[in-house]
């Protein structure tokens, strides 16, 4: 029976009825007795108190919130889980789902909302926190009619880009019960005294439990692959092994892919689990490889769907090891028998140190497996230059002890480490064991998302404005100094606000000072980045009629939005080699080329106009000096040289850093959709987002639509979006378990107007590798099929016979120079013919070919078949 049904069928006269039907429904239906934290956790629920449940990974922790959830819905009030990643969140909505019903669960991301008044809604931090500060009236200070609160891995209330968002529900929503829960929260009597204070309720501390699978330690001063190879002789697998760096972490799998991970039996199983999964090529083909062998590879670079791949291959035991970063230690349900650390050092942006106990302790955690395992194993290497030392150590003595005549063998030379190294030791292991995990750090901010949710749509009384920004600035956990910058902040912010028309004030008839919006915004306008109001202000300097302008407005979204910094790096890194093949072509001196390369970067369009631009924009609105205006071209880049997702990824040979390249362009297609204003979206602006959106959900649509799926709460569509994300039908068999990993791929020609985008700039590409007469692009594009390097030179013969160029400008990218003809379609055709344009205007010359739609489908992209190049007619 579910708790839903126990909820519809019982009435409960108190909160102990409740606690014990939920008691025994985890014995009946789970099979599971609870541990003293986990009673302790729940009666402290059941008495009206806020619960810190700060309990070693593995002890039970996601049953005390379903538990806590129950209490709050039999005494009929609304309750919310909210955790730092969306894959936690959507893994907890369909648990949820399964346990209380779809009609008593709710989902709000970013992105949409499923069912979002339920009485249970999950979300992310961020969203509680903008709902905490929407609804804050006095009648009804927690968010949505929300009275229980439930916040997991509450560590992220330390990090320091989001810790705001799991403060801010403290701050504001003081009649909420509060469980906070996690692993690794240190010492927290300061914040359950605060907590108390806030609301009026006891805080009930559960912490200090004894893990129910316990861990083991050990250094071990050996290679990676050895320690791996005992491992699956000793049956202690599945094993991660944590890197803080993703390329090591992709050059170790590869280096452990000539050990047999796994036997003939489990590879074939491992095929079968993956069934039509497609690969890209460029990394997917290295993974396809790696994952068919049993190994595995997580990190953040990787696209979505690999990463959700690797994990269900995980779940159901078939990958043996998994070489990744510390990605796989927030929350996400996969069993590890043994965690391997390759370094008990990383780098945090700024520099090499040593892992902190809240760190260490979080990936630890990850080790053995309740249910599985009867204990787990935690395993540091020793740094590479120390086992060098110990082989070579090991090796003099043996050739000492083997020497004749009591001859003294020489002794190894040891091998120094590399300079800047920041050293570890066994000692550094023992020190983090013992190690509790450090204090919380309140990471407070001020942004410009929160002064608008404060002020919010339609008029705001500006005394009641003040009051929730006082709350949110001066009784916050943070040093009174930080307290200060804070105020000083949220007033800068307001003034860029009202200097940019985006607020105003003025009074009522009683005299009352009114704040409201001036601007009539989209229901899902966003101003998310800090220099949104200048994009909105930079918009109005554009010129519609040029025909530049649906790429300019790209140019100036894309420079209020954070640096992909692997992208940038990749352009400059080839932009400086062309500059020195040029320099060296022209007879420049190394020393003044040297000189000359200084000046050469990625390339940043518009960025003079946008520099004269803010300057002006400072002159009225100083704070925005704060933030740095980043003139890029990403989007940009890849329409004018006509590339798809594999072009640009192969032409900056950013095949590691696909999931950073995928989530930028989803970035920027979110920001132009919701930023630009309806009426600055020309039609070719509409088409660019049209195929950048589509150009996203082919490669992976979990970054843009996943959630488009779950629009219905009844049952067939909650399986459909279990399939789209990976965590496979509820209750379904083998059969249907294999078909979630491997979704069928959303069809390319769904979108007509984003695939002709795409059907042109693929041509246009062809049109510009002819203008430059690269004839191995173009063999490299056509010669699969049959229209080849000769082809191609002798058919631009005879175009450069009457013609000196082929012109690539704007004009010459106008929609109206492709004709398409799809009287064939119903025999899976469609012909095209693309005019070039000569210097003289003629429009004589051509590409004609086929579109081949299946292979098309099949690709996620147009497959051409090039017929002729020639004079037309």
């Amino acid at each position: 029976m579910s708790l839903g049904t126990i909820l519809a069928e019982s009435g409960f006269a108190s909160a102990d009825d409740a606690f014990a039907a939920f008691e025994a429904w985890a014995w009946e239906e789970r099979g599971l007795r609870l541990y003293p934290a986990q009673e302790e956790a729940l009666l402290g629920i059941a008495l009206g108190s806020n619960v810190i449940l700060s309990t070693p990974t593995g002890t039970g922790k996601s049953l005390v919130a379903m538990g806590a959830h129950f209490t709050a819905l039999a005494e009929g009030r609304r309750t919310v889980y909210t955790a730092p990643i969306k894959a936690l969140v959507s893994e907890k909505f369909f648990e949820l789902v399964d346990v209380f019903g779809a009609e008593q669960v709710g989902m709000v991301t970013g992105d949409t909302a499923i069912n979002p008044e339920a009485p249970i809604l999950c979300c992310t931090a961020e969203i509680l926190a903008n709902l905490a500060i929407r609804d804050r009236d006095a009648d009804n200070p927690a968010a949505g009619g929300i009275t229980q609160v439930v916040m997991d891995e509450f560590h992220f209330y330390a990090e320091p880009e989001r810790g705001w968002a799991w403060q801010v529900p403290l701050l504001l929503m003081r009649r909420a019960q509060f469980l906070l829960m996690s692993a690794t929260l240190g010492d927290v009597t300061e914040l359950a005294a605060d907590l108390s204070r806030r609301t009026g309720r006891d805080t009930a501390q559960v912490t200090g439990v004894e893990r129910p699978v316990p861990l083991s330690f050990a250094y071990e001063v050996a290679p990676v692959h050895e320690v791996v190879e005992r491992l699956i002789e000793d049956r202690q697998t599945p094993a991660y092994l944590v890197h803080f760096n993703q390329s090591h972490a992709v050059e170790q799998a590869q280096a452990l892919a000539s050990i047999r991970i796994v036997d003939r039996a489990g590879r074939d199983e491992i095929a079968a689990a993956i069934g039509e999964f497609r690969f890209s090529t460029g990394f997917g083909t290295t993974l396809s490889r790696l994952v068919r062998s049993g190994i595995g590879v997580h990190h953040a670079g990787m696209l979505p769907r690999y990463r959700r791949l690797v994990e269900q291959l995980a779940q159901r035991g078939l990958l043996r090891v998994i070489c990744g970063t510390d990605t796989l230690g927030v929350g996400i349900n996969v069993p590890i028998r043994t965690v391997v650390i390759t370094a008990l050092t990383k780098f945090d942006g700024e520099r090499m140190r040593r892992l902190s106990a809240r760190e260490f302790h979080q990936i630890a955690g990850r080790a053995g497996r309740a249910g599985y395992d009867t204990e787990g194993d935690v395993i540091a290497l020793a740094p590479e230059h120390e086992v060098e030392n110990a082989r070579a150590a090991a090796k003099a003595a043996a050739k000492a002890a083997s020497a004749k005549g009591g001859k003294k063998a020489k002794p190894a030379k040891k091998k120094s480490p590399p300079q800047g190294f920041v050293a570890w030791s066994e000692q550094t292991l023992e020190k983090l064991v013992a190690a509790q995990p450090e204090p919380l750090v309140s990471r407070m901010r001020v942004t410009h998302a929160m002064v608008l949710g404060v002020i919010g749509r339609g008029e705001q009384r500006e005394g009641e404005a003040l009051a929730t920004m006082r709350t949110l600035v001066f009784d916050t956990h943070e040093p009174r100094a930080a307290q200060y910058a804070h105020a000083r902040t949220a007033i800068g912010i307001f003034r860029t606000l009202r200097s940019g028309g985006i607020v105003e004030v003025h009074e009522d008839a009683a005299g009352q000072r009114l704040l409201r919006l001036t601007v009539e915004l989209q229901a899902n306008f966003a101003l998310n980045q800090p220099l949104s109001p200048f994009a909105l202000a930079a918009i109005e300097l554009l010129d519609p009629e040029s025909a530049s302008y649906a790429l300019d407005v790209i140019s100036v979204i894309e420079a209020t939005l954070e640096d992909p910094r692997a992208i940038l790096r990749a352009q400059e890194h080839r932009a400086r080699g062309e500059a020195v093949a040029a320099m060296k072509a022209e007879g420049i001196e190394y020393e003044e080329r040297m000189e000359l390369l200084e000046a050469v970067t990625h390339p940043q369009p518009l960025k003079e106009l946008l520099d004269e631009a803010f300057e002006a924009y400072t002159a009225e609105v100083p704070w925005a000096r704060d933030f740095q205006l980043r003139p890029k071209s990403v989007v940009r880049d890849m329409v004018e040289r006509a590339f798809g997702f594999r072009d640009l990824v192969s032409f900056y040979q950013l095949g590691r850093a696909e999931g950073t390249v995928l989530r930028y362009l989803s970035d920027a297609f979110r920001a132009i959709e919701r930023t630009v204003p309806e009426q600055s979206k020309t039609p070719e602006l509409e088409e660019l987002l049209d195929w950048l959106g589509e150009l996203v959900r082919q490669v992976d649509s979990s970054l843009i639509d996943e959630w488009e799926q779950l629009a219905s709460p009844d049952p067939e569509a909650l399986d459909r979006a279990r399939e789209l994300l990976g965590l496979g039908a509820g209750g379904a068999g083998a059969a249907e378990a294999a078909a979630a990993i491997a979704p069928p791929a959303r069809s390319v020609l769904a979108n007509e107007r984003a695939f002709l985008v795409m059907l042109r700039n693929a041509l246009f590409r062809r049109v510009q590798a002819a203008a430059f007469e690269r004839y191995g692009e173009l063999a490299e594009l056509d010669g699969p099929r049959g229209f080849g390097e000769q082809r191609w030179r002798d058919a631009l013969a005879g175009y450069y016979a009457e013609y000196d160029e082929i012109r690539i400008d704007a004009e010459a990218r106008n929609a109206g120079l492709l004709e398409i003809d799809r009287s064939d379609a119903a025999s899976g055709q469609w012909r095209f013919r693309q005019v070039l344009l000569d210097p003289a205007g003629d429009r004589d010359w051509g590409i004609e070919g086929v579109v081949e739609l299946a292979e098309s489908e099949a690709e996620g992209e147009p497959v051409l078949r090039i017929e002729r190049v020639a004079p037309l007619g």
